[in-house]
């Protein structure tokens, strides 16, 4: 039997839901599948699984394979170099490999990456979780550290099955995750990255599931957060979408022209604030 694990940190539990969802999205992929372009640039379907294995191999304690001569356009930072040195190592790897690497015991009966991080995380002291320490991000929490793997992981996975035509993974622990950091983080795209004026109130109309009203206001250069039915007067902006457009334009999956052109994004107010909003949304690479 598998000794009970020392945790109960429900972090771990929702890494291990997405990247089930992860498995279940590549399952029984042809080759074109595996090789189609996805929302990320220059990535395959395979690419954002090389990706996901790079990542928790590294932080395993594995070698990492060797720096790239040039890197394509798209690669703008140390991370970005190193995630692109893990993908480009597999791009000569078929895609049902990669993923037996992410998700299946090997024929060396060598655990597969995931399991064998998962066991790691679950072995952890519950104390282990409120430690700070530098991480890849900066200073945090392991439990926030672990949190960016769910919020990365998921965000990789919808790649895929956006690429795919194959929906699902929506409205569990991953994307709620995701739109509850989306949403902690507009105060500061809202005053710091748009630059909005002080006195300005800037709403988030998000629908869904998941959704929510995000209500933002600037004050001394500063976003803050305001609970629902606190007293601040009318809103400069409304921006209205579902949870979908939300974080896909957080995630800069998106041109926010699109979205307007189509309808799934609605400005109400002043509409050159919410045009500064929206193109200083995707706060995460």
């Amino acid at each position: 039997m598998n000794p009970a694990p020392a945790n109960r940190e429900p972090a771990v539990d929702q890494l291990a839901e997405v990247w089930t969802s992860i498995r279940s999205a590549c399952h029984d992929l042809g080759p074109g599948q595996w090789e189609a372009p996805t929302d990320c640039p220059g990535w395959s379907v395979r690419d954002h699984i090389s990706h996901l294995v790079g990542i928790e191999r590294m932080l395993l304690g594995d070698p990492a394979p060797e720096a790239l001569g040039e890197y394509p356009p798209h690669v703008r930072n140390e991370i970005g170099r190193l995630n692109e040195a893990w993908v480009e190592s597999r791009r000569s790897t078929p895609g049902p490999e990669v993923l037996r690497e992410f998700a299946e015991v090997t024929e060396r009966q060598f655990a597969e990456v995931t399991e064998r991080r998962l066991a790691e995380l679950r072995a952890l002291p519950a104390a282990h979780f409120d430690v700070v320490s530098e991480s890849l991000l900066g200073r945090m929490a392991y439990r926030q550290f672990v949190q960016t793997r769910v919020v990365d992981s998921w965000a990789h996975e919808q790649d895929v099955r956006r690429a795919l035509d194959r929906p699902g993974g929506r409205n569990g622990a991953g994307e709620a995750v995701v739109v509850e950091g989306c949403a902690r983080n507009m105060p500061r795209v809202v005053a710091r990255e748009a630059a909005v004026v002080d006195g300005s109130v800037v709403v988030f109309d998000v629908s869904g599931l998941l959704g929510r009203r995000i209500t933002v206001v600037v004050a001394d250069g500063r976003g803050r957060l305001v609970e629902d039915g606190t007293a601040i007067g009318p809103a400069t902006t409304t921006l209205s979408m579902d949870q979908e457009a939300f974080w896909r334009l957080c995630f800069g999956r998106v041109e926010p022209v699109r979205l307007l052109a189509t309808g799934q994004v609605r400005i109400d107010g002043d509409v050159a604030v919410g045009h500064k909003v929206l193109d200083a949304m995707a706060f995460i690479p």
